[in-house]
């Protein structure tokens, strides 16, 4: 709550400063455009520019965004490895994809769940996209058991099968995490060995420092180009963020 308290008072500054930018650029430019506009109409044109801020509130939430977005683009860029790199079998579709999708889940996540549809649909209508999963624990003590034996099963090379299985087997427990490990053709006993193997945990606080940088607070998440997205997402969205990660290359 803390956390969500102190990013709306971050946004609320950033659209009063950005509100001011806003005026100040138009007003730098009536006064140099305009004839005659001396510091004797100074008082017209500050009058001006606030009814025109009035008039358009959608250039500060628009300017706000993309602010947003080339921040989110450059802790991105630094950190390549960390979001865009899976670990072991933890991806799926074309691994030369030339758009990558970055998933931040949840296996407690129920809008996770209902997002393995269309990220299977995404994959089957686009043969150029990339998805990366990441686990990302943060709704129960269980989800982060859940998310070392899901790293252990992308050490196996059974990601997918795994995951599928895990969401399919509903609540974390110690008997859905046997039954998904079993359907994934793997032996419960050894990935639960495999869940504390040496790397793991680390892997998930990496997660976990990176979607504090990113700014997600929740799952699902999604890194899609320069642009982070949160809560569930339909195809079209999902095509739409796609097309604009490409334009941008």
């Amino acid at each position: 709550m803390i956390t969500r308290l102190s990013q709306s008072r971050l946004a609320l500054t950033g659209l009063f400063v950005l509100a001011a930018f806003i005026g100040a650029a138009i007003l730098f430019a009536m006064q140099n455009w305009l004839p005659g506009g001396g510091g004797s109409d100074r008082a017209q044109i500050e009058k001006v520019v606030h009814q025109y801020v009035l008039d358009h509130p959608e250039l500060i939430p628009e300017a706000m965004r993309r602010l947003q977005d080339r921040e989110t683009g450059q802790v991105i860029a630094a950190n390549q490895e960390a979001i865009l790199t899976p670990v072991a079998s933890a991806w799926m579709g074309n691994p030369k994809g030339d758009v990558t999708i970055v998933e931040y889940f949840d296996y407690n996540c129920g809008f996770c769940r209902a997002s393995l549809p269309t990220i299977a649909a995404l994959v089957k209508a686009d043969p150029n996209v990339k998805i990366v999963f990441r686990e990302l624990p943060v709704l129960s003590e269980e989800s982060g058991v859940a998310a070392r034996w899901s790293l252990a099963a992308a050490r196996a090379g059974k990601f997918n099968a795994f995951h599928e299985a895990l969401y399919a087997a509903g609540p974390i427990s110690d008997a859905s995490l046997a039954a998904a490990t079993r359907t994934a053709g793997l032996d419960p006993a050894a990935l639960r060995e495999a869940a504390h193997a040496p790397g793991i945990d680390d892997a998930i606080r990496t997660n976990m420092a990176m979607a504090q940088q990113l700014g997600i607070t929740g799952t699902p998440a999604w890194v899609i180009g320069d642009r982070v997205m949160s809560g569930a997402m339909t195809l079209d969205q999902m095509k739409d963020a796609v097309a604009e990660a490409r334009k941008q290359g």
